[in-house]
């Protein structure tokens, strides 16, 4: 997932590029909201990501899928990678989310640090795309708007993908 310098001009722009906590922005816009979770456990994090958290070739990483719902409706598949020897230091707050937010955990810390976001159109080929469309149910016309961005904590990374789907229109306001 590369930087993509073809940002839509429309109000999913604000979305994609807004560095503010996702979660905070669609709870402002619903009366609603729940964090549904997909998975959360070991598992084997995309080439990708490997590269960009330090993951080794055939190492596992805590995986964690969920979808954000607004007022019922699906609108994000969030998906977040971390080491798991950092579970039990920088990131130990994770293992324990339940359904709360990784975002507000992400927010509330004043010693998180965040990187640069970079935005992608996935494609149906691409693994995000089919995890999102199969959780949520939502079979969009064609490609799906993401972004990512990897948050440190101590040093310490965890990898943060959050799909758009095309159901967070509903809340352009």
């Amino acid at each position: 997932m590369a930087n993509t310098p073809c940002v839509p001009r429309t109000e999913m722009r604000a979305w994609l590029t807004g560095r503010g906590s996702l979660t905070a922005r669609i709870r402002a816009r619903c009366k609603d909201f729940e964090v549904r979770v997909l998975q959360q456990r070991l598992g084997l994090p995309l080439p990708d990501e490997r590269r960009l958290i330090g993951v080794r070739w055939h190492a596992s990483a805590l995986v964690r899928e969920v979808l954000l719902c607004a007022d019922g409706v699906p609108v994000v598949f969030a998906h977040s990678v971390v080491l798991p020897q950092h579970l039990r230091g920088a990131w130990h707050l994770v293992a324990g989310l339940g359904t709360r937010p990784l975002g507000a955990v992400l927010f509330a810390d004043q010693s998180v640090r965040r990187g640069p976001l970079r935005v992608k159109l996935l494609d149906p080929r691409d693994r995000r795309w089919q995890r999102a469309v199969a959780a949520s149910g939502i079979v969009p016309s064609g490609a799906l708007w993401a972004r990512r961005s990897v948050f440190k904590r101590a040093g310490r990374p965890i990898l943060v993908t959050e799909v758009f789907l095309p159901t967070l229109a509903r809340l352009f306001k």
